[in-house]
């Protein structure tokens, strides 16, 4: 594995998928170094996140798998790979139709948001690729791009659409219930929703919003639909009139939240509270844990694939 660093590129959120030139001067902000100081109970002082490889082209979807290695996704060179646990990087996929956000059913299959492909899909035992949804009748998928499998199977995901949003171009979170070809619209009131993540105890959905600064919570029901749509908590370090960059989400043992943004990755409380930013050397995209005891960090950030030991665990859970 390399450790040679490439310099840092403009960035761009990965929700673009295969282009989008119209965000890149936006966008194209600094990361924040993290505080020598570190995060209580997250990171210890001093601890950075170090380049597992690089030579990609802009890296997204990081699933842990249960035997502590990694699959992510490689959003424009139509890839996904699989970092074994002994540190190989293999291609697992190929044309993949812009898949985005990956996830793990309770099986182990691979299930793909493919932006490109404006469907949602899963990868079978023996490699065979079915569609899980394309979207309601008379109203297709526009880019789905992350998402997250329940514990009943069902999953959540959201469809952004192509950037750069037309204005008045409506977005919407789903839910897709086990076994179900046709998904259920959950929030249709959010610009640009991107990453998201349920709570442990799977009572609560969290989706951030990659244009503005809010992560909205919504209180699970039983039929997997939502209720009470809330603030959660807000970024910091936007810079004024610029887009938050707000993309990947993950959870640790503890609730706490991860989320990718234009200055790193941010981190709060169960209750919301703002706790601190890890600095990454390129504008991050996506975050999840994985490795032994799942208490490695990895993050998707452009170009490169980086990690980071931590003092929190990732949720006792297959994937996110």
């Amino acid at each position: 594995m390399t450790t040679k660093q490439r310099p840092i590129g403009i960035g761009m959120s990965s929700h673009m998928g295969l282009g989008a030139a119209a965000i890149l001067a936006i966008c194209a902000l600094p990361v924040l170094a993290q505080a020598p100081a570190g995060i209580p109970g997250v990171l210890a002082p001093g601890v950075v996140p170090e380049l597992v490889q690089e030579g990609f082209t802009f890296t997204e979807g990081p699933v842990g798998t249960a035997d502590g290695g990694l699959f992510f996704s490689d959003i424009r060179a139509n890839r996904v790979h699989h970092l074994d646990p002994a540190g190989k990087i293999s291609v697992v996929r190929e044309s993949t139709n812009g898949a985005n956000g990956l996830a793990l059913t309770r099986r182990g299959e691979l299930v793909f948001a493919e932006g490109g492909g404006k469907r949602i899909t899963e990868r079978g035992k023996d490699g065979t690729i079915s569609t899980l949804t394309e979207g309601i009748p008379g109203m297709a998928l526009m880019a789905p791009n992350d998402l997250i499998v329940d514990a009943k199977g069902g999953i959540y995901f959201t469809d952004p659409g192509p950037f750069p949003p037309v204005p008045g171009r409506q977005a919407f979170v789903y839910y897709l219930p086990a076994g179900a070809k046709v998904p259920v619209i959950i929030d249709g009131q959010n610009p640009l929703p991107n990453g998201l993540v349920l709570t442990n105890d799977g009572k609560t959905l969290i989706v951030n919003n990659t244009l503005g600064t809010v992560l909205w919570a919504f209180d699970v029901k039983t039929d997997g639909t939502v209720a009470n749509k809330r603030e959660f908590a807000t970024l910091r370090g936007t810079p004024e009139g610029k887009p938050s960059g707000a993309d990947g989400i993950a959870i640790d043992r503890d609730d706490r939240i991860y989320v990718t943004s234009v200055v790193g990755v941010q981190v709060f409380g169960a209750n919301g509270a703002y706790l601190g930013t890890i600095g990454v050397p390129r504008q991050p995209a996506n975050v999840a844990f994985a490795g032994p005891g799942k208490q490695t960090l990895y993050i998707t950030a452009r170009e490169g694939l980086y990690r980071v030991n931590m003092l929190s665990k990732g949720p006792d859970r297959l994937g996110k």
